[in-house]
């Protein structure tokens, strides 16, 4: 006996941990973990980031040396035509050569690849907090979409109670068919509205999943950080954060066309060989020779010059957009926070005093079942309209908060 009771519990042991794990809820710190583990995009830039680092280090070598070789001299017509043996210039000849750049050059190319880099590995952190931004509004819709399904429940709950106590009352004489029937119409009634409200639901929990990886039979209530202030949120706005890489790229292209002023010379060495004759070393030097830098290599510099100016112009439109949305957001969540409290002081609780007042009547026998219904449904529906104004204003407050580049991901 004392053994099956060590078995028991040990068992009990084993499994609290497994049973504690499925009761636990979903929370949205847990999506935004998963959406971010899980999504491509973010993915697809750690790739880029990885492409640019490794594009970064070959961009300050040395141009590969080339293999020259190829026959001087050799005859086309008469008797030995084509021989490499009959005419004692012809010679055999093979060499390397290499264009030479110099290194404040290969130091500007490495630096624009070394900017590529640096926005390529930003894109990372834009492709993180797209995914939290897009998980944590699924998330709530989801968890308001439950909520509102409760709601809808109780109702039915009501419309289904207050039928059976209309049947019964039918049945001892002291109601009346009218009412009864009246009843009935509007338990179908709630019996569609929950069905309607349960179509929503699983397709929230489904958009919810293609975030998470996982099915979310229950969800936490979203516990939502502090937004942060204007300044904050505009510096690290994706958008903005990018453009500011992309005058970076600018002005560091800007620095290499300027070098290419300045021509690569080419060397090369050769050894050639001939029959009956001394071998022969051959040595070059190739410049080229900007012969109109003004309608080349000037308009090439003035070019990306153009192109910082763009840059830096897209930069400062991005931030005035991002500005105006952060007013805008904060905006609307600070109306929104007062229209629920108004709605609950103004609305709510005076449709809570009618069904109270409502229910005092009915067993007095002064409210008829229709009354009592109509007072409950009536509150129900209120609590559904807080619910929907504290949805708005939970994914108000998300975009806030998680539409800005994580802390740590602007480099």
């Amino acid at each position: 006996m004392p053994k099956n009771i060590l078995r028991a519990v040990a068992l009990a042991a084993a499994l609290l941990p497994a049973l504690g794990a499925v009761a636990a809820p979903l929370t949205l710190d847990q999506a935004l973990d998963l959406a971010v583990q899980r999504s491509q995009m973010a993915r697809a830039a750690r790739a880029g980031a990885m492409s640019a680092a490794e594009m970064a280090r070959a961009s300050g070598q040395q141009p590969d040396p080339m293999l020259t070789f190829g026959i001087d001299n050799l005859p086309v017509t008469g008797n030995g035509r084509f021989s490499t043996n009959a005419e004692d210039m012809t010679m055999k000849r093979i060499g390397i050569a290499q264009e030479w750049v110099s290194a404040d050059k290969r130091s500007a190319r490495e630096a624009v690849s070394g900017a590529m880099h640096r926005r390529e590995s930003v894109m990372e952190g834009v492709a993180a907090a797209d995914a939290r931004m897009q998980a944590a509004m699924a998330y709530i819709e989801a968890y308001y979409a439950g909520e509102a399904l409760k709601l809808t429940a109780l109702n039915e709950k009501h419309a289904r109670e207050e039928l059976e106590t209309g049947k019964g009352r039918l049945a001892t004489l002291s109601g009346n068919s009218a009412e009864v029937l009246g009843l009935t119409s509007t338990v179908g009634a709630a019996e569609d509205e929950s069905a309607d409200t349960r179509q929503q639901q699983a397709a929230a929990v489904a958009s919810l999943s293609r975030w998470t990886g996982e099915p979310a039979e229950e969800l936490a209530a979203p516990n939502l950080a502090i937004a942060p202030t204007s300044d904050a949120y505009v510096a690290a706005h994706p958008l903005v954060v990018a453009k500011q890489r992309d005058i970076e790229v600018a002005r560091q292209e800007v620095e290499v066309a300027r070098l290419n002023r300045k021509p690569n010379w080419s060397y090369e060495v050769s050894y050639g060989q001939r029959v009956g004759r001394p071998d022969l070393m051959s040595f070059g030097v190739s410049i080229p020779l900007p012969v109109a830098p003004g309608a080349r290599q000037d308009r090439e510099t003035a070019a990306k010059l153009a192109l910082v100016e763009k840059a830096e112009a897209d930069a400062e439109e991005a931030r005035r957009a991002a500005a105006g949305e952060y007013a805008a957001l904060s905006s609307d969540a600070r109306r929104l926070q007062a229209r629920i409290e108004r709605f609950q002081t103004a609305v709510l609780e005076p449709l809570k005093q009618r069904t109270a007042a409502t229910l005092a009547a009915y067993r007095a026998n002064q409210a008829s079942l229709v009354m009592l219904f109509e007072a409950r449904h009536a509150e129900v529906e209120a609590q559904r309209k807080v619910l929907n104004l504290q949805r708005d204003l939970a994914k108000t407050q998300a975009q806030l908060v998680f539409k800005p580049i994580a802390q740590g991901a602007v480099q």
